[in-house]
């Protein structure tokens, strides 16, 4: 048993911190910025609440955090009453938060130099991988704190792996944004395809789904895009946050993603038709408006 903090209750957050107390056995102290989901996870769980990230990283052996972005992370780690200023000596910080590499070389440095680790951990598997504690998480940091963390969060993750030094998880987590993104492309235009076409939708993925185009979006997405059911699963806001990640980066690094940059640009005409809490599958809706 380990004692471990967890900032940021959100849809991710809420059942990882779960997890980490009803699986993995661990003393947890939660803290969320409103409080009041906070006093729900407690009375869901048990554990402890804090006011600020500072009280509730004190004395912990692991302090994690999933948050909203860049400017989240920074608050809830080097703000006034941050996380960094309450965590002591040995403490292990472990980032889930979908951010820019930058920051996490930033809180890597900072955090080694007032002498605790920091290892940025973006997780995939969206909701339902986090409610069911099979979530991949894509680790960047040094391999010692990296051994240690590991085994905490192995009560929410069915795949954990370092993947380099600082920044690597974040990188990893661009790669695998950029992969959904054609994914989905490529299904909605798929399935469009097929209606207009006159194909059955059922008999159609039964059979392409046992071949080359088979993908996790297939298997679990097609029925509700068929449908025209989007009001659930990972939203086009925050997918528009990441991919916007991801074309920066790739500004910075000189690689070209030209798909990537279209299909961010249709996910804006998704948010302009309303769609901004939408499932990233909603592509097909612009298809068919």
């Amino acid at each position: 048993m380990a004692k471990v903090a967890f900032l940021g209750l959100g849809v991710m957050g809420f059942p990882m911190a779960g997890h980490l107390k009803s699986k993995g056995g661990h003393d947890v102290t939660v803290y969320n910025r409103t409080a009041a989901k906070a006093e729900k996870w407690i009375a869901h769980y048990g554990g402890r609440t804090a006011p600020t990230p500072k009280l509730a990283a004190q004395d912990q052996d692991f302090v994690m955090a999933c948050v909203g972005n860049d400017n989240d992370l920074r608050e809830v780690m080097l703000g006034k009453g941050g996380a960094f200023a309450g965590a002591r000596a040995g403490t292990i910080v472990i980032d889930h938060t979908t951010a820019s590499a930058m920051i996490a070389r930033e809180l890597h440095e900072e955090a080694r130099r007032r002498g605790f680790d920091f290892i940025d951990a973006p997780i995939s598997g969206g909701q339902a991988g986090a409610e069911n504690g099979v979530l991949t998480v894509m680790c960047g940091g040094d391999e010692a704190p990296f051994a240690k963390a590991e085994k905490v969060m192995a009560a929410y993750a069915r795949a954990c792996n370092l993947m380099g030094a600082s920044g690597s998880g974040q990188l990893a987590k661009m790669a695998n944004q950029i992969c959904i993104a054609g994914v989905v492309q490529g299904l909605a235009e798929a399935l469009y395809f097929a209606q207009k076409a006159g194909l059955d939708i059922e008999k159609l993925v039964a059979t392409i789904s046992k071949g080359a185009a088979q993908s996790w979006q297939m298997e679990n997405r097609y029925k509700t895009m068929a449908a025209g059911k989007f009001d659930f699963g990972f939203a086009v806001d925050w997918m528009r946050k990441d991919l916007d990640i991801c074309i920066a980066e790739a500004r910075r690094n000189g690689a070209h993603l030209p798909v990537t940059a279209l299909v961010d640009q249709f996910y804006s005409q998704v948010q302009k038709m309303g769609g901004r809490r939408w499932d990233t599958s909603s592509l097909i809706a612009l298809l068919q408006r």
